[in-house]
């Protein structure tokens, strides 16, 4: 779910309301000096990613069950105070600022595909780290699509969104539906589901990314690491299973041993990489302490492991 925070000079207290609130539908369009709206864009989690094979377009056939998670980045979209054009800042210097970012390419795909002239400034805070398999940029440009859609009153359904997405990232059309998705193709054909339950999930990064492009690369010629378990593990009605481990975990090995150790942590139901990595989640069983699983893994792993606690959404 992709949250919209509203202020307003004439609005003395501040709201938050989901995209498909109608009370928020109604606000917006009737309000039409509210600015700016703050926009909050969910991470993402693979529970369980199959190759199928390369395409001839170079890209990979997929089928992957991906659920948001709450983990967000925050994105600022004003047109009030905006001048001609796109103006794009990020709180974050490794985040490229022209057209490399998926946050401007989804905002100059918008209004060029609606024939709007484009001025807005866009703000990104970021709290999903880059590299990591949690689909962070893919996102934030869905989330872009959505607000413009509704800041500029365009009324474009989110089929349209999602075609005009496919072009931005394999990865953002999943995000347009704002829930759990089967996805295939190369991940632009989309079928929103509900997860049986609400998994508890406990996010470990290490201090490098891994390049997605990379890792697909390297599926067909990688090799299973002697030790390393790659089979499908049963949890909470889910098959958690990544074919993008064995290439990335062949050549970054400390992430073979992050999922292993989780595994062997008695909290832990199901352990797995998400997407390309570098990321790697562990399903947690009910009523434990995730605290407790992270001091022990900085103190048996690596004092530095990026951690967050958070949930499927």
């Amino acid at each position: 779910m992709i949250l919209f925070f509203v202020m307003s000079s004439e609005v003395e207290t501040s709201l938050i309301y989901s995209l498909n609130s109608e009370r928020f539908l109604d606000f917006a369009r009737n309000d039409r000096k509210i600015m700016p709206m703050q926009v909050f864009a969910p991470a993402k989690i693979n529970l369980c990613l199959e190759i199928l094979g390369r395409r001839d377009d170079g890209f990979h056939e997929i089928e992957t069950l991906i659920a948001p998670i709450s983990l967000y980045d925050e994105i600022r979209i004003d047109k009030g105070d905006a001048k001609e054009g796109i103006e794009f800042r990020c709180d974050d210097p490794s985040v490229p600022k022209g057209d490399e970012n998926l946050a401007v390419r989804a905002a100059k795909a918008f209004f060029a595909a609606t024939k709007i002239d484009p001025a807005v400034s866009i703000k990104l805070k970021k709290k999903i780290p880059h590299g990591a398999g949690l689909g962070g940029g893919s996102s934030d440009a869905a989330s872009v699509l959505l607000a413009l859609n509704e800041l500029f009153e365009t009324t474009l359904p989110r089929e349209a969104l999602a075609k005009m997405a496919e072009a931005i990232g394999s990865d953002v059309p999943f995000f347009i539906f704002q829930s759990a998705a089967m996805c295939k193709g190369r991940g632009e054909v989309v079928t929103p589901l509900k997860l049986q339950e609400r998994l508890s999930v406990l996010l470990f990064k290490p201090d490098f990314a891994v390049p997605t492009a990379w890792a697909y690369s390297r599926w067909q010629d990688s090799r299973e690491i002697a030790g390393v378990s790659y089979a499908a593990q049963q949890f909470a009605g889910q098959t958690f299973i990544n074919d993008l481990e064995r290439p990335v975990l062949e050549k970054f090995v400390f992430l073979a041993q992050l999922k292993m150790w989780l595994l062997n942590q008695p909290e832990v139901a199901a352990a797995l990489m998400s997407g390309s990595g570098s990321t790697v989640f562990a399903a947690l069983r009910p009523n434990v302490d995730a605290l407790l699983i992270v001091e022990r893994a900085k103190g048996e792993l690596d004092p530095e492991l990026w951690t967050c606690a958070c949930q499927t959404i």
